[in-house]
């Protein structure tokens, strides 16, 4: 979905300062003679079971708020099971969105509205629900089996614990059969729809766009039209719904976010989808063909399916029988001079950590994406965590250092993409870009770069001779470096005259030839090194207003929404604090040091046990501030505020 922002851009004002929705400009009444308040943000959590369509309602939502114009971030939360037993606390399937008409940049701390579509989801998320909030509960499910299987008693909806909540009991199942009588579906396959009432009547109440999802309905179903017409009609008797019963005597707006946004095309993306389109360009932009080497694994695997839609594009992907396999076809095809490509999550950099070694030996570009995920071993499979920075860094036998990339934001990952490409390419070398399963799963609007300003990734291949023996012959060295970057020449396969030795066994410096001298061994060792010391990344900016501050915090990867949104806190109470956040963390940039050194406290927020910290001290010698949590969820912003608050008076 893309939408035109045309007007300039504005000074956005402070966000994410609380999760309360602030009344702007009033109230007005509609024309249909009920209340309409205009509101500056909301956030909105469906729950429901795994098969009750919940992420499929909060992306249909998500994509005509996208379309509305409003900033938005969100948060899909489902299990780990396939199918988990349908009623159960485990089997709980969520999508948060937080959109608003300013710049936003969390999925919120806490909903303004749940949608609960069964005990479980009640139970599973009212403690995340402030009082006062909205609780709109399908009250078709509230009966004595569904509730005694999570522990109810009694219904939470007439024994008084949702006094302070501002409920709204509605027979979603029923309501949704009996709009469906005229297609002659059975009861089970009517009560499908559900969700799409759900959705209609959400979509009158925030007055979202309607056309986009009866369209994506219609074609969803192409092949069923009596049930993408169904699905249509429940979407509407939602809608109507809610403009006709009295209890909803009040809809909401929440105005488009024009001056949050610079004038372009944007569109709702999410940073799996962004950064499967960021690998797509690379290979435009270096006028290379990108294989994809993978073996299905979540969070990665929707760069898989993403990319295999893109043959048009010269994009090749693999699906191997198993890690293993998909990174050595991953670095063959590297060898034979393609953009190459693999995808995992932590178990499988584990799996390809000898390839991985072996393509820092060879010195071939190649592109390891870890979308990390909470462990160890098979651990929290939906569940995001930033844990893999040391494996990242030190996972394999032997000295192997390798460049680290990791995104800030669902849209950055885009440019991350560009970024190790660019890297992979220039010193041939290969290089991990660190997501995680926030970042991969969440989405945000993205504005469309225009293809003339991405940058030029070409590279010249060998071609001919590059040495000059002392008898006056002409070789070719596969081991002889650009003197700037280290680099070694990258000879395609069946190239007359630029046979070479591949393989792990270290090479002779130069001419590749196997080598086990002790000295050459300590040459290429230090040489690796030194490549990667040298790689150009941009120095660090700190975000410092006052330039007086004595905190700074400092975070990486998918910590930025929440640290930035806990920094305008801070700030909003009176309090000095700056902050920075790493894209590049192997080499670190080079004013890291300086940057430290300028403050008292560095606060450093991971979604680990301090990896990133462990590392600054062991560099650095400064005494970082841990701040951590393996939860499976993103900070919240209000935690955090809270931590930097209290670091500051420390």
């Amino acid at each position: 979905m893309t939408s035109q922002v045309s007007s300039p851009a504005e000074q956005a004002e402070p966000a994410d300062q609380q999760d309360g929705q602030t009344l702007v400009g009033g109230q007005r009444a509609s024309d249909g003679g009920k209340e309409v308040r205009r509101l500056d943000r909301v956030i909105i959590r469906f729950a429901g079971d795994s098969g009750d369509g919940m992420q499929l309602t909060g992306d249909r939502f998500t994509s005509e708020t996208a379309s509305f114009g409003n900033d938005l971030s969100t948060l899909p939360n489902f299990p780990a099971e396939i199918r988990a037993p349908a009623g159960t606390l485990p089997g709980v399937s969520s999508f948060q969105l937080h959109f608003a008409d300013h710049d936003i940049l969390t999925p919120g701390d806490a909903p303004n509205v749940l949608v609960a579509m069964n005990p479980a989801a009640l139970k599973a998320n009212l403690g995340d629900v402030p009082r006062g909030a909205e609780i709109i509960v399908n009250t078709d499910e509230f009966t004595k089996r569904p509730m005694a299987r999570v522990g109810y008693d009694q219904s939470p909806l007439e024994d008084g614990s949702l006094d302070g909540y501002n409920v709204h009991p509605v027979p979603l199942t029923t309501l949704t059969v009996e709009a469906l009588k005229e297609f002659g579906l059975s009861r089970k396959e009517a009560e499908r729809s559900k969700n799409m009432f759900a959705l209609g009547l959400l979509s009158w109440m925030y007055h979202r766009p309607t056309e986009g999802t009866e369209k994506f309905l219609r074609q969803k179903f192409a092949k069923k039209p009596q049930i993408a017409e169904a699905n249509v009609a429940a979407f509407r008797a939602g809608w109507n719904f809610g403009e006709t019963t009295e209890d909803f005597a009040v809809s909401y707006e929440v105005a488009p976010a024009s001056s949050a946004f610079p004038p372009g095309t944007y569109r709702n993306i999410s940073g799996n989808l962004a950064l499967s389109y960021g690998l797509i360009a690379a290979s435009h932009q270096a006028d290379l063909p990108l294989f994809l080497g993978s073996y299905p694994i979540t969070p990665a695997s929707d760069i898989l399916h993403e990319l295999s839609r893109h043959k048009n594009f010269g994009v090749r992907t693999f699906q191997a029988e198993d890690e293993i396999a998909g990174i050595g076809a991953a670095l063959g095809a590297a060898f034979g001079g393609a953009l190459a490509v693999t995808t995992t999550s932590g178990p499988g950099v584990a799996l390809k950590s000898e390839t991985i070694g072996l393509a820092v030996s060879l010195e071939l570009p190649l592109v390891v994406v870890d979308i990390q995920r909470g462990g160890p071993s098979t651990g929290l499979p939906t569940k995001t965590e930033q844990a893999d920075l040391l494996q990242a860094m030190y996972g394999r036998n032997g000295e192997a250092p390798v460049p680290i990339v990791a995104p800030k934001t669902p849209a950055d990952c885009f440019d991350a993409a560009l970024d190790a490409v660019r890297i992979a390419l220039t010193y041939r070398t290969p290089v991990f870009l660190l997501s995680d399963g926030y970042l991969a799963n969440g989405s945000e609007p993205w504005r469309v770069p225009d293809l003339e300003d991405l940058p030029d990734l070409r590279v010249r291949f060998a071609s001919g001779p590059n040495h000059t023996l002392a008898d006056g012959t002409e070789v070719f060295w596969p081991y002889k470096r650009d003197p700037e970057t280290l680099a070694r020449p990258w000879a395609v396969p069946g190239t007359p005259g630029l046979e070479h030795r591949i393989g792990g066994i270290e090479k002779q410096d130069g001419t590749g030839n196997i080598s086990y001298d002790p000295a050459n061994h300590d040459h290429m060792v230090r040489t690796r090194q030194a490549k990667v010391d040298g790689v150009e990344v941009p120095d660090i900016t700190v975000d410092d207003p006052t330039g007086d501050a004595r905190t700074l915090v400092l975070g990486w990867g998918s910590t930025y929404g929440p640290i930035t949104a806990a920094v305008r806190r801070v700030r909003a109470a009176g309090d000095a604090i700056a902050q920075a956040h790493l894209r590049h963390l192997n080499p670190f940039p080079g004013n890291l040091g300086a940057v430290l050194a300028r403050y008292d406290k560095v606060v450093v927020p991971e979604m680990n046990l301090g990896q990133l910290a462990t590392l600054l001290r062991a560099k650095y010698l400064v005494d970082t501030r841990s701040f951590t949590q393996v939860r499976g969820l993103p900070f919240k912003a209000e935690q955090l505020a809270t931590a930097l608050k209290e670091a500051i008076d420390d």
